[in-house]
Protein backbone atom coordinates (compact mmCIF):
# COMPACT_ATOMS: atom_id res chain seq x y z
CA UNK A 1 0.00 0.00 0.00
CA UNK A 2 0.74 3.25 -0.89
CA UNK A 3 2.07 6.39 1.40
CA UNK A 4 -1.12 8.55 2.06
CA UNK A 5 -0.14 11.69 0.41
CA UNK A 6 -0.10 15.04 1.74
CA UNK A 7 1.56 18.24 1.53
CA UNK A 8 5.11 18.54 2.42
CA UNK A 9 6.64 21.49 3.74
CA UNK A 10 10.62 22.05 3.31
CA UNK A 11 12.78 25.06 3.95
CA UNK A 12 14.14 26.88 1.48
CA UNK A 13 17.95 25.77 1.98
CA UNK A 14 16.81 22.04 1.94
CA UNK A 15 14.49 23.14 -1.63
CA UNK A 16 17.78 24.88 -2.71
CA UNK A 17 19.96 22.30 -2.34
CA UNK A 18 17.89 19.19 -3.07
CA UNK A 19 17.69 20.87 -6.59
CA UNK A 20 21.30 20.95 -7.31
CA UNK A 21 21.90 17.72 -5.64
CA UNK A 22 19.04 15.92 -7.96
CA UNK A 23 20.35 18.55 -10.89
CA UNK A 24 23.96 17.10 -10.51
CA UNK A 25 22.84 13.25 -10.98
CA UNK A 26 20.84 13.82 -13.99
CA UNK A 27 23.50 15.24 -15.67
CA UNK A 28 25.87 12.16 -14.49
CA UNK A 29 23.35 9.57 -15.78
CA UNK A 30 23.12 11.33 -18.93
CA UNK A 31 26.39 10.84 -19.69
CA UNK A 32 27.35 7.74 -17.76
CA UNK A 33 23.75 5.47 -18.09
CA UNK A 34 24.62 4.08 -21.11
CA UNK A 35 21.47 4.98 -22.74
CA UNK A 36 22.12 6.17 -26.97
CA UNK A 37 19.99 9.53 -26.43
CA UNK A 38 18.31 10.87 -29.65
CA UNK A 39 20.16 14.27 -30.74
CA UNK A 40 19.70 14.26 -34.54
CA UNK A 41 17.19 16.03 -36.47
CA UNK A 42 16.38 16.21 -40.15
CA UNK A 43 13.83 18.91 -42.35
CA UNK A 44 12.00 16.21 -44.42
CA UNK A 45 8.73 14.29 -42.86
CA UNK A 46 8.85 10.62 -42.46
CA UNK A 47 5.59 9.76 -44.77
CA UNK A 48 3.28 8.54 -41.74
CA UNK A 49 1.67 10.17 -38.98
CA UNK A 50 1.26 8.05 -36.44
CA UNK A 51 -0.77 10.37 -34.17
CA UNK A 52 -1.41 14.13 -33.83
CA UNK A 53 -2.65 16.48 -31.44
CA UNK A 54 -3.21 20.09 -30.23
CA UNK A 55 -3.94 21.98 -27.61
CA UNK A 56 -4.75 26.19 -27.04
CA UNK A 57 -2.65 28.09 -26.00
CA UNK A 58 -4.66 30.61 -24.07
CA UNK A 59 -6.92 29.70 -21.63
CA UNK A 60 -8.62 31.81 -18.86
CA UNK A 61 -7.15 30.36 -15.69
CA UNK A 62 -9.09 31.39 -12.27
CA UNK A 63 -6.56 34.07 -10.29
CA UNK A 64 -3.69 33.67 -13.03
CA UNK A 65 -2.77 37.12 -14.74
CA UNK A 66 -3.00 36.47 -18.64
CA UNK A 67 0.28 38.23 -19.34
CA UNK A 68 1.90 34.69 -17.63
CA UNK A 69 0.03 32.83 -20.58
CA UNK A 70 1.26 35.44 -23.22
CA UNK A 71 4.60 34.93 -21.91
CA UNK A 72 4.30 30.57 -21.85
CA UNK A 73 3.66 31.23 -26.03
CA UNK A 74 7.28 33.10 -26.06
CA UNK A 75 8.60 29.88 -23.86
CA UNK A 76 7.00 27.19 -26.04
CA UNK A 77 8.88 28.50 -29.14
CA UNK A 78 11.78 28.71 -27.62
CA UNK A 79 11.72 25.00 -26.89
CA UNK A 80 9.81 23.84 -30.00
CA UNK A 81 12.57 25.10 -31.65
CA UNK A 82 14.87 22.52 -29.76
CA UNK A 83 13.16 19.56 -30.55
CA UNK A 84 11.19 20.06 -33.99
CA UNK A 85 12.47 17.39 -36.63
CA UNK A 86 14.13 15.51 -34.19
CA UNK A 87 14.73 11.42 -35.15
CA UNK A 88 14.20 8.60 -32.69
CA UNK A 89 15.90 5.57 -34.24
CA UNK A 90 15.55 1.96 -32.73
CA UNK A 91 17.07 1.65 -29.31
CA UNK A 92 17.07 5.55 -28.54
CA UNK A 93 15.67 7.74 -25.94
CA UNK A 94 14.27 10.59 -26.50
CA UNK A 95 14.89 12.83 -22.76
CA UNK A 96 13.22 16.25 -22.95
CA UNK A 97 15.45 17.94 -20.94
CA UNK A 98 18.63 16.73 -22.81
CA UNK A 99 17.58 18.15 -26.15
CA UNK A 100 15.92 21.47 -24.69
CA UNK A 101 18.75 22.37 -22.35
CA UNK A 102 18.19 24.75 -19.22
CA UNK A 103 15.75 27.57 -19.74
CA UNK A 104 17.43 30.70 -19.08
CA UNK A 105 16.81 34.76 -19.70
CA UNK A 106 20.28 34.44 -21.83
CA UNK A 107 18.33 32.17 -24.39
CA UNK A 108 15.63 34.09 -24.33
CA UNK A 109 13.26 32.74 -21.75
CA UNK A 110 11.20 34.73 -19.71
CA UNK A 111 8.88 34.36 -16.61
CA UNK A 112 5.93 32.09 -16.83
CA UNK A 113 3.27 30.36 -14.54
CA UNK A 114 4.87 27.38 -13.02
CA UNK A 115 3.49 25.20 -10.38
CA UNK A 116 4.94 24.70 -7.24
CA UNK A 117 4.12 22.49 -4.15
CA UNK A 118 0.68 23.47 -4.96
CA UNK A 119 1.03 27.25 -5.93
CA UNK A 120 0.93 29.09 -8.65
CA UNK A 121 4.04 30.72 -8.63
CA UNK A 122 6.31 32.89 -11.71
CA UNK A 123 9.53 31.39 -12.77
CA UNK A 124 12.08 31.76 -15.77
CA UNK A 125 10.93 29.32 -18.44
CA UNK A 126 7.59 28.55 -17.20
CA UNK A 127 4.86 26.80 -18.87
CA UNK A 128 6.72 24.23 -20.43
CA UNK A 129 4.34 21.15 -18.94
CA UNK A 130 2.12 22.30 -21.74
CA UNK A 131 4.56 20.77 -24.42
CA UNK A 132 5.64 17.73 -22.22
CA UNK A 133 2.15 16.99 -21.64
CA UNK A 134 1.57 16.87 -25.55
CA UNK A 135 4.50 14.79 -26.08
CA UNK A 136 3.26 12.53 -23.39
CA UNK A 137 -0.25 12.08 -24.83
CA UNK A 138 1.13 11.63 -27.87
CA UNK A 139 3.27 9.16 -27.18
CA UNK A 140 0.81 7.04 -25.46
CA UNK A 141 -0.82 6.96 -28.83
CA UNK A 142 1.83 5.14 -30.75
CA UNK A 143 4.07 1.98 -30.11
CA UNK A 144 6.68 4.00 -28.57
CA UNK A 145 7.36 3.13 -24.96
CA UNK A 146 7.86 5.79 -21.80
CA UNK A 147 10.44 5.07 -19.43
CA UNK A 148 10.34 7.91 -17.40
CA UNK A 149 7.24 10.06 -16.94
CA UNK A 150 6.02 12.24 -13.53
CA UNK A 151 3.11 12.71 -12.36
CA UNK A 152 1.14 16.28 -11.44
CA UNK A 153 1.63 16.08 -7.47
CA UNK A 154 -1.01 18.96 -7.56
CA UNK A 155 -4.99 19.23 -8.73
CA UNK A 156 -4.62 22.67 -9.10
CA UNK A 157 -7.52 24.15 -11.30
CA UNK A 158 -10.98 22.28 -11.76
CA UNK A 159 -11.70 20.07 -15.17
CA UNK A 160 -13.97 22.59 -16.64
CA UNK A 161 -12.97 22.16 -20.30
CA UNK A 162 -10.66 18.99 -20.01
CA UNK A 163 -10.91 16.69 -22.76
CA UNK A 164 -8.58 13.97 -21.49
CA UNK A 165 -8.69 11.73 -18.50
CA UNK A 166 -7.22 13.82 -15.27
CA UNK A 167 -3.66 12.66 -14.72
CA UNK A 168 -2.51 11.96 -18.81
CA UNK A 169 -0.07 14.54 -19.00
CA UNK A 170 3.58 14.72 -17.86
CA UNK A 171 4.77 17.20 -15.23
CA UNK A 172 8.70 19.04 -16.21
CA UNK A 173 11.28 20.40 -13.99
CA UNK A 174 14.67 20.94 -15.26
CA UNK A 175 16.65 18.98 -15.49
CA UNK A 176 15.68 15.63 -13.39
CA UNK A 177 11.68 15.49 -13.84
CA UNK A 178 12.10 14.15 -17.24
CA UNK A 179 10.56 12.90 -20.15
CA UNK A 180 12.19 10.03 -21.38
CA UNK A 181 10.58 7.68 -24.43
CA UNK A 182 12.68 4.89 -25.83
CA UNK A 183 11.93 3.40 -29.22
CA UNK A 184 11.55 -0.02 -29.28
CA UNK A 185 10.30 -1.06 -32.34
CA UNK A 186 12.42 -1.74 -35.54
CA UNK A 187 11.88 1.79 -37.93
CA UNK A 188 12.52 5.36 -36.77
CA UNK A 189 10.38 7.82 -35.79
CA UNK A 190 9.92 11.56 -35.80
CA UNK A 191 8.72 14.18 -33.76
CA UNK A 192 7.14 17.40 -35.48
CA UNK A 193 5.83 20.36 -33.48
CA UNK A 194 5.19 23.94 -34.35
CA UNK A 195 3.63 26.80 -32.44
CA UNK A 196 0.34 27.89 -34.51
CA UNK A 197 -1.59 31.95 -33.45
CA UNK A 198 -3.69 29.38 -31.53
CA UNK A 199 -2.75 26.34 -30.51
CA UNK A 200 0.42 24.18 -29.59
CA UNK A 201 0.15 21.45 -32.31
CA UNK A 202 2.47 18.07 -32.46
CA UNK A 203 2.79 15.25 -34.46
CA UNK A 204 4.81 12.03 -34.38
CA UNK A 205 5.71 10.41 -37.72
CA UNK A 206 6.65 6.86 -38.94
CA UNK A 207 7.96 5.34 -41.89
CA UNK A 208 4.96 3.36 -42.64
CA UNK A 209 1.65 3.57 -40.93
CA UNK A 210 0.62 1.79 -37.29
CA UNK A 211 -0.66 -1.63 -37.07
CA UNK A 212 -2.37 -0.47 -34.00
CA UNK A 213 -4.83 1.75 -33.07
CA UNK A 214 -4.47 2.99 -29.11
CA UNK A 215 -7.26 4.15 -26.79
CA UNK A 216 -7.01 5.90 -23.33
CA UNK A 217 -9.39 6.02 -20.46
CA UNK A 218 -9.93 6.28 -16.90
CA UNK A 219 -10.47 3.58 -14.29
CA UNK A 220 -11.15 3.97 -10.60
CA UNK A 221 -11.48 7.34 -10.24
CA UNK A 222 -12.08 8.58 -7.06
CA UNK A 223 -11.71 11.92 -4.42
CA UNK A 224 -10.63 11.12 -1.05
CA UNK A 225 -10.94 12.55 2.25
CA UNK A 226 -7.59 12.47 3.96
CA UNK A 227 -7.06 12.80 7.89
CA UNK A 228 -4.62 15.90 7.15
CA UNK A 229 -8.10 17.75 6.60
CA UNK A 230 -7.66 17.91 2.60
CA UNK A 231 -8.63 16.07 -0.77
CA UNK A 232 -6.62 13.30 -2.93
CA UNK A 233 -8.03 12.93 -6.32
CA UNK A 234 -6.89 9.13 -7.52
CA UNK A 235 -7.43 7.16 -11.14
CA UNK A 236 -5.68 4.50 -13.35
CA UNK A 237 -4.79 5.61 -16.74
CA UNK A 238 -5.54 2.31 -18.97
CA UNK A 239 -5.19 1.95 -22.83
CA UNK A 240 -7.06 -0.28 -25.69
CA UNK A 241 -4.55 -1.82 -28.13
CA UNK A 242 -6.80 -2.37 -31.17
CA UNK A 243 -5.62 -3.96 -34.71
CA UNK A 244 -6.47 -2.57 -38.02
CA UNK A 245 -10.21 -3.94 -38.18
CA UNK A 246 -10.86 -2.61 -34.82
CA UNK A 247 -10.78 -5.73 -32.63
CA UNK A 248 -9.46 -5.66 -29.00
CA UNK A 249 -5.95 -7.33 -28.94
CA UNK A 250 -4.66 -6.08 -24.92
CA UNK A 251 -6.00 -3.82 -22.61
CA UNK A 252 -2.60 -2.21 -21.00
CA UNK A 253 -2.25 -0.57 -17.46
CA UNK A 254 -0.61 2.29 -18.46
CA UNK A 255 0.56 4.37 -14.73
CA UNK A 256 -1.61 5.30 -11.43
CA UNK A 257 -2.09 9.27 -10.41
CA UNK A 258 -2.35 10.73 -6.79
CA UNK A 259 -2.82 14.69 -6.13
CA UNK A 260 -3.95 16.57 -3.43
CA UNK A 261 -6.61 18.94 -4.46
CA UNK A 262 -6.28 22.53 -4.37
CA UNK A 263 -9.88 23.20 -4.84
CA UNK A 264 -13.08 22.44 -3.30
CA UNK A 265 -13.84 19.14 -4.87
CA UNK A 266 -17.72 18.45 -5.76
CA UNK A 267 -18.33 14.88 -4.67
CA UNK A 268 -21.14 12.76 -6.29
CA UNK A 269 -22.18 9.52 -6.19
CA UNK A 270 -20.79 7.51 -9.91
CA UNK A 271 -19.38 4.50 -11.49
CA UNK A 272 -16.06 4.62 -10.24
CA UNK A 273 -15.10 2.04 -13.41
CA UNK A 274 -17.09 5.15 -15.74
CA UNK A 275 -14.68 6.72 -18.80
Amino acid sequence: MSKPLKPIHRSRARIYLGIKAYRLKRYLAWFFDGKQYATRKQDQLLPEVAFTHRTPLLRQLKDVDMWLQHNKVINLKLAVNQLNGVILHPGETFSYWRLIGSTTRRKGYVDGMVHFHGKVKTGVGGGLCQLSNLIYWMTLHTPLTVTERYRHSYDVFPDAGRSQPFGSGATCYYNYLDLQIKNETQEPYQLKIHVSDTHLVGEWRASSPNLHNFEIYEKNHRITREYWGGYVRHNEIHRRVLNREGHLVRDEWVTDNHAIMMYEPLLTAGNDDKI
